[in-house]
């Protein structure tokens, strides 16, 4: 491979290696996440913690392809990370605050006594404002990041508009309804029935935000509408919301068929053709609209360096994660749990 063909490759690599990583945060954090945004609705205590003993296994590890994804963009793309993360500073440490305190109240929860309330709050709060913030961070950086001479050049609050608090409250409902269908899948009983109403309401509700986005995007960005809305790309991009209506449909019928198993992985397809449609739409800027993947990264050599260790490190993530799924199999039924 040249010069020329590595520093074209590469950043492409990288690149998908990122998108794969967040794509699996979104997937496997967006479960527990979705099911702390619940737990204000459980019926009782003990309906509480069958929901956090469904999760208990899981929820940590979860968070390692958020690492993988901010520490690719800082090694791999050192010019996009020095741009993107002043714009959206306050989005990301509010995101990180709302982990780390749903994370304490997560282990708090289990050995308090006369506080549980507290740490119910905490938690239920920390679940539902790290969701928020995910989708303000995703709305902010759809809608572009102002550059002027390599560097972030807008002020900090550029990321507060319409468009970014809408794709917030799009992520709270998009990851309560992975979290109820998680629960359908992981509990029984009445959690597990509650769960499968909730998702019901909730599938409309998220198709609706798909859709709002949507069109909204190509109305207010012309550079997503040449982008969706030019021959011969609409006809290469037509399947996508034709895939996700269908696919809607399908999970509405294994919700009202008693399926368990099936609704879990069909939410899993609708957020992936939603993730599909952002990447079509900006790719392959890094830094929409102005700086590409090619643009942003770092030499060669330092992605070469790096790429070796991911290469090694991948796997085992993937095993072991694979492993404790497996290990954790199966219900979890009202009085057991892990801890």
């Amino acid at each position: 491979m040249t010069g020329l063909g590595m520093e074209w490759y590469l950043p492409v690599i990288w690149s998908l290696l990122l998108a794969v990583a967040i794509a699996m945060y979104v997937v496997l954090d967006g479960f527990d996440l979705g099911m702390g945004i619940l737990f204000p609705f459980a019926a009782s205590e003990t309906e509480k913690d069958q929901m956090m003993s469904s999760v208990a296994p899981f929820w940590d590890g979860n968070e390692t392809w958020l690492i993988l994804g901010g520490g690719g963009l800082l090694v791999a793309f050192p010019l996009a990370y020095s741009i993107v993360m002043p714009a959206l500073y306050l989005p990301v440490i509010f995101m990180l605050l709302a982990l780390v305190f749903r994370g304490v109240a997560f282990e708090f929860r289990h050995v308090a006594d006369t506080s549980r309330f507290l740490w119910n709050i905490a938690f239920a709060g920390g679940s539902t404002l790290a969701a928020f913030f995910q989708g303000v961070l995703l709305g902010g950086f759809v809608q572009g990041i102002k550059v002027e001479n390599n560097a972030f050049a807008g002020g900090p609050l550029d990321w507060l508009t319409p468009f970014a608090l809408l794709c917030g409250v799009g992520v709270v409902a998009g990851y309560a309804l992975i979290g109820c269908v998680w629960l359908v899948m992981k509990t029984d009983g009445a959690a597990a029935a509650r769960a499968r109403a909730r998702a019901k309401l909730l599938l409309p509700a998220v198709l609706v935000f798909m859709g709002i986005v949507s069109l909204w995007t190509p109305i207010a960005f012309p550079r997503i509408a040449e982008r969706w809305f030019t021959t011969p790309n609409l006809f290469y991009l037509a399947p996508v919301p034709l895939l996700t209506l269908v696919l809607a449909y399908a999970v509405w019928r294994w919700l009202e068929k008693g399926h368990d198993n099936l609704p879990f992985f069909g939410v899993i397809g609708l957020f992936l053709l939603g993730y599909v449609g952002i990447g079509v739409s900006i790719f392959p800027y890094l830094v929409p609209p102005s700086l590409t993947v090619w643009e942003t990264a770092a030499a060669p050599a330092s992605q070469v360096f790096m790429l070796i260790g991911t290469i090694f490190m991948l796997p085992v993530i993937l095993g072991y994660i694979a492993f404790v799924y497996w290990l954790f199999r199966g219900k979890v039924r009202e009085g057991e749990g892990y801890h």
